[in-house]
């Protein structure tokens, strides 16, 4: 095999898509190897009411533009218009996604010659490839940060990749621990049938009602190209960070947006602040971020630099301990804005580029 992708979510698809306009046969020249049962990325794992930021014009793959949602709404895709397109997607380009394939590590081979193939080992058998393009995101992987009590709180903890629907909380008072996208729009679910509390480290930053997810692309990309320049760039700090979706606005005018600071620790009943101030709460939603889910790499020991692996080469993507390794699709690190769908295909297509030159050596 010359090349395998893990991951078939939006970033393996992207490339995948790449890979065979280029000639490559899927199935035959390259796999894409995903852990789901099911088409859609992390997409088909997330919360009912979930809302993209942009429209869909704005949320395609390379080839095909997501079809256009056009509702109430101001044009926001659900998750299950995602989850069907992305579908839709791999089929259309005839990307044989194997699936379900979990992939438990990538090796070298037994003489450690770089001229030699690398092996990605899965419950169904071992592949040998020249080249891994690793896609496997961040939601398998959710950060949940300690504080002390936590393990004496007697309610319920959950974590946003278990979230669901906000009608499973009718009645319990809830606290929502979390202040970018994906807290602002579980609180805004959840304040509309029930008792909530909103906690962040901050204070929010909203979006202008007229400005959506495409700003925050644009500044991510220029920060990550000043970056590479050797210059500052503010990033997407001075346009804030929560975008105004229906629910979030909704939330807004009922007047639930109201965040208060960050608690000290947890009692077997609540919240406490470090003035001693206690709320009380049945359920805790930690909406606080992930990590990039690497495990499969771990047997490689590639070198980190701030708390990553140390990437490079001309998309930025490419391992500088393992070159036959590309990452893609877990934050600017590796690719600007490449955890979108927006910009998984422009990460996409430079990495494709550089895994291209890399096979006709």
């Amino acid at each position: 095999m010359a090349v395998v992708v893990i991951g078939g979510g939006q970033a393996g698809l992207a490339t995948g898509y790449y890979l065979r306009r280029a000639g490559l046969v899927p199935g035959d020249d390259f796999a894409i190897l995903d852990a789901a049962e099911q088409p859609g990325g992390a997409w088909s794992r997330m919360w009912d009411g979930l809302r993209l930021f942009s429209p869909a014009t704005h949320s395609s793959l390379p080839g095909w533009m997501m079809p256009p949602w056009d509702d109430a709404a101001r044009g926001f895709p659900t998750r299950d218009h995602v989850v069907d397109y992305l579908r839709r997607y791999e089929e259309r380009y005839g990307l044989a996604v194997q699936r379900p394939c979990q992939v438990t590590a990538v090796g070298r081979s037994a003489d450690d010659d770089p001229t030699h193939p690398l092996v990605v080992r899965t419950r169904q058998g071992d592949v040998s490839t020249r080249m891994v393009v690793s896609a496997t995101g961040t939601w398998t992987r959710p950060f949940w940060p300690h504080y002390s009590g936590a393990d004496t709180f007697t309610g319920q903890q959950l974590h946003t990749v278990q979230y669901r629907r906000p009608e499973d909380f009718t009645g319990r008072r809830v606290a929502v621990v979390g202040g970018g996208n994906s807290g602002a729009q579980v609180l805004a679910e959840v304040s509309a049938i029930t008792d909530t509390l909103w906690v962040t480290n901050r204070p929010p930053r909203f979006l202008p009602d007229e400005v959506d997810g495409r700003a925050l692309f644009a500044a991510a990309t220029q920060r990550v190209q000043a970056l590479r320049d050797g210059t500052d760039h503010p990033g997407v700090g001075g346009l804030g960070d929560i975008v105004m979706v229906p629910s979030v606005r909704a939330a807004r005018e009922r007047g639930a947006l109201k965040a208060v600071p960050m608690f000290s620790r947890l009692t077997p009943t609540g919240l406490v602040w470090p003035d001693d101030t206690h709320h009380e709460v049945d359920v805790i939603i930690w909406c606080t971020g992930f990590r990039p889910a690497l495990g499969h790499l771990r047997g490689l020991h590639l070198g980190t630099a701030d708390g990553h692996y140390r990437l490079g080469g001309p998309a930025g993507t490419q391992s500088l301990d393992e070159p036959r390794l590309h990452l893609i699709g877990y934050g600017d690190w590796a690719g600007a804005a490449s955890a979108t769908l927006i910009g998984a295909g422009r990460t996409a297509r430079d990495t494709t580029r550089v895994v291209l030159d890399q096979l006709r050596m």
